[in-house]
């Protein structure tokens, strides 16, 4: 908890000291309208209980233009660098901005990401046969060492002038290297352990030709509905998402040429005023023709991000409380479920401030497996379960301080249900809801 106080301390030094000295017009509901640019460079300090403690600096740069679309803003520009202290870190870029063109809206993602310990619990969840969970991250067993670049760039445009309709289209970038677990320096605790990563290569269920990553490119299209009343912290609204991504394999040549379907549904329903809403979320992901290399079958192809990360199913993005990438197959689906109670709102340091608890459920599992035969039928027997997939939960509680209905410092709580997914209570502290 000191470290969520340490957070919104340092948030409002710099809004302080950064914020725009102007005559304050209020709307009304009484909130001081924001108008041109708000500027917040804060360091970063979080938590996430699959990463370690996160530290570094980022700068949130929000254009409210004339104040009428407030609390909605014209554009966003955020710049990140942090790491994590169990070996990770993330340099990145990314830009929202819906309305620098008239009737569409641009995003751009550019981030570089590395992990010394990255998860990697085999394929078709329940049907891989991990380790004793007190066991696997003190012996390093289901680690591996993964670095990734990301470029994303989408856009959409009104569909035929229907209301809150849009199509979309967006290209994607991808470069994954992988390698085993790196046990020299201050890894050595590992040395000597034989990963799973490195069994599943010797049993041939991951391949020569796709161990140690590759290039992935991908052209996006879709649609998209957006009713919405705000972006970061809706009341109200659908926003549902259709996306045929598909893949082509045109730097490495090695036959990964692929096509997927992605769906999102997000229903927000006032319960009380804005006081209290009932939000959920309903995804999923199918292969429908093609093979997925095996580094890229966790990732989740959306065009629009909500969180940094958009890997699952697991940890902090899809699943709180189930071991990241601990659910991955060609085919998946997922569930989340929240009460958003706003219980407090006050205003300080020329700023509007909420504060909210959020109970949440979450479920989710493999549907379309990867690789299912050659697992079960592999040389080596005891990297199959024998167990059926099933359906993975979770359940916490999570508590955010939101900074004119835009930035949200988020503390979110989750423990699995079956210990096979994650043996105790974790913690995830940063920024955003999960959807």
């Amino acid at each position: 908890m000191k470290k969520v106080l340490f957070v919104i301390l340092a948030i409002l030094l710099a809004i302080n000291g950064f914020s725009q000295k102007k005559e304050k017009t209020y709307n009304e509901k009484g909130e001081i309208i924001k108008k041109g640019w708000n500027f917040g460079p804060l360091p970063v300090v979080g938590f996430d209980a699959d990463l370690g403690f996160q530290y570094g600096l980022c700068c949130d740069i929000f254009n409210y233009g004339d104040g009428t679309l407030y609390p909605n803003y014209k554009y966003k520009f955020n710049f990140e660098a942090s790491r994590y202290t169990k070996g990770s870190g993330v340099f990145r870029f990314y830009s929202d901005m819906p309305y620098v063109f008239e009737k569409t809206k641009l995003f751009f993602d550019i981030t570089y990401f590395y992990a010394k310990k990255y998860e990697f619990f085999g394929f078709n969840g329940f049907e891989s046969n991990s380790i004793d969970p007190l066991e696997w991250e003190k012996s390093g067993y289901n680690f591996i060492n993964r670095n990734q670049f990301r470029f994303v760039g989408s856009m959409q445009r009104p569909f035929f002038d229907v209301k809150d309709l849009n199509w979309t289209a967006g290209l994607a970038y991808y470069n994954t290297y992988c390698s085993n677990l790196d046990t020299t320096g201050n890894m050595s605790d590992y040395a000597g352990q034989v990963t799973m990563f490195e069994r599943y290569k010797q049993a041939g269920l991951i391949t020569s030709d796709e161990a140690s990553g590759g290039n992935t490119t991908q052209i996006r299209l879709g649609l998209l509905y957006d009713s919405r009343d705000l972006r970061s912290d809706p009341t109200r609204g659908i926003y549902a998402e259709a996306t045929f991504t598909g893949a082509l394999d045109v730097i490495d040549n090695r036959g990964y040429d692929n096509l997927s379907f992605t769906f999102l549904w997000r229903h927000y329903i006032p319960l009380y005023k804005e006081k209290l809403t009932f939000s959920y979320r309903l995804g999923t992901q199918n292969l429908l023709a093609g093979s997925v290399p095996w580094y890229m079958i966790n990732n989740m192809n959306t065009m629009f991000f909500q969180k940094m990360y958009t890997e699952g199913l697991g940890g902090s993005v899809t699943m709180r409380g189930v071991n990241r990438n601990g659910v991955i197959g060609n085919g998946f689906t997922f569930a989340n479920v929240e009460l958003r109670w706003r219980f407090a709102s006050f205003q300080f340091i020329n700023q509007n401030w909420q504060v909210a608890l959020n109970p949440f459920f979450d479920a989710g599992m493999v549907t379309q497996k990867f690789r299912e035969n050659e697992l079960k039928n592999s040389e080596d027997p005891t990297l199959y379960s024998g167990k059926s997939e099933g359906i993975h939960t979770s359940a916490g509680c999570g508590l955010k301080l939101i900074m004119n209905r835009n930035l949200v410092v988020s503390a979110d709580f989750g423990r699995a249900f079956d210990e096979r997914d994650g043996d105790k209570l974790k913690a995830f502290i940063g920024f955003n809801y999960v959807f």
